[in-house]
């Protein structure tokens, strides 16, 4: 996923997809915890994901506020 992909997308589904992002992290949180995670590197990347979620939000409600 990237920046320039997240910035063609409107509002709702930016937080749509964070919203998704973040019940995809919990899950494997759990997953770890019971020692049943495969992949680690996913949890670095669905936490990255939503940081570009959360930045392109803050970049699209700054440029409303203007």
């Amino acid at each position: 996923m990237s920046a320039k992909d997240l910035r063609e997308k409107t509002a709702d589904q930016l937080r749509e997809e964070l919203a998704n992002l973040k019940k995809e992290a919990f899950n494997l949180r759990f997953q770890q915890a019971t020692g049943q995670l495969e992949s680690t590197a996913r949890m670095r990347t669905v936490k990255r994901d939503v940081a570009r979620v959360l930045t392109v939000l803050n970049e699209k409600a700054a440029a409303a506020a203007e």
